[in-house]
């Protein structure tokens, strides 16, 4: 399961990706304004383009929709965790329960028990590996509708402040040498995120 839990913050880290390049044409006029100044300045920033950055963790850590959906599916991979935990110390247990008949036990009755217990072995595993197929392809789902959520919601969020790039950065993201706090619109895209996904429908 710590492979599959990998797998799952992949997922989720996939679903904000979006953040790191958001192009919006050249060709229309950028709009300044004083949290802008520096980044439309000629000599900050020659070719006009306005570039802001968003905290991937902090967006992660307090967007109500992405720690719901994300809990979620932690949730439904413990309880995979613990069924296959269970399943394997009911077969532990079947097998000293017959371990306990001691030389009473003859050679057929050991390879017919033998036999057997392979048989719910590869049951568990198999029925384990299915149900962690079900929650990657659910993850998947999750993920494209928080890319559709996101999208939406910066293309909105973006009419205004025509920014050419949002970036996003965060734990082994961070590939940004320096960051002008200023251009930091973390805390406007988590406020305005909670605001649009809490309203019915979303």
């Amino acid at each position: 399961m710590k492979q599959f839990s990998t797998v799952l913050n992949i997922v989720l880290i996939a679903a904000v990706a979006v953040l790191y390049f958001f192009h919006f044409s050249d060709s229309k006029k950028i709009k300044s304004s004083p949290i802008l100044a520096a980044a439309t300045s000629k000599d900050s920033c020659p070719l006009g383009h306005v570039i802001a950055y968003v905290e991937l963790d902090s967006l992660n850590n307090n967007v109500g929709y992405i720690k719901t959906r994300k809990k979620e599916l932690e949730t439904e991979q413990d309880a995979i965790a613990k069924e296959y935990e269970n399943a394997y110390h009911e077969l532990e247990a079947e097998k000293n329960n017959f371990l306990k008949k001691g030389n009473a036990i003859t050679q057929n009755e050991a390879e017919e028990f033998q036999s057997k217990l392979m048989q719910k072995q590869q049951q568990v595993e198999a029925t384990k590996q299915s149900k962690g197929q079900t929650l990657a392809a659910k993850g998947a789902r999750v993920m494209e509708d928080m890319q559709r959520k996101l999208k939406d919601f910066l293309t909105d969020y973006n009419k205004d402040r025509k920014y050419s790039y949002i970036f996003a950065v965060g734990t082994g993201l961070d590939y940004m040498l320096f960051k002008d706090s200023a251009q930091n619109i973390t805390s406007e895209i988590v406020k305005g995120l909670n605001e649009k996904m809490n309203k019915k429908g979303n």
